[in-house]
C-alpha cells in the first residue's frame, strides 16, 4: 500500500506545468502582493541605509582598533 502512494507521488513530482500556466500562476501570485505605498517605500530605505551606515562606522572602528593592536604587538609596543 505504501508503494502505491509513493508512486502516485513521485508522479505527480515529475510531471512539468508548461510556459503558460507557469506565468498564468506567477501573475495570479503577485495580484496578492500588498505593495508598499511611495511613503513607506522611502521611510524603508532610509532606515536601511541608516542602519548600513551605522554598521559600517562599527566595523571600522574594530578594524582601526584591532589594526592598532596587531601594530602594537608586533613593533614591541613603542
Amino acid at each position: 500500500m505504501c508503494s502505491d502512494v509513493t508512486e502516485a507521488r513521485s508522479d505527480s513530482e515529475h510531471k512539468r506545468t508548461s510556459p503558460v500556466t507557469f506565468y498564468r500562476q506567477v501573475v495570479s501570485e503577485l495580484r496578492k502582493v500588498v505593495w508598499p505605498t511611495r511613503e513607506q517605500l522611502v521611510t524603508y530605505f532610509v532606515v536601511t541605509m541608516v542602519f548600513v551606515l551605522v554598521v559600517m562606522a562599527f566595523i571600522a572602528a574594530l578594524d582601526l582598533a584591532f589594526g592598532r593592536l596587531v601594530f602594537w604587538v608586533f613593533t614591541g609596543g613603542s
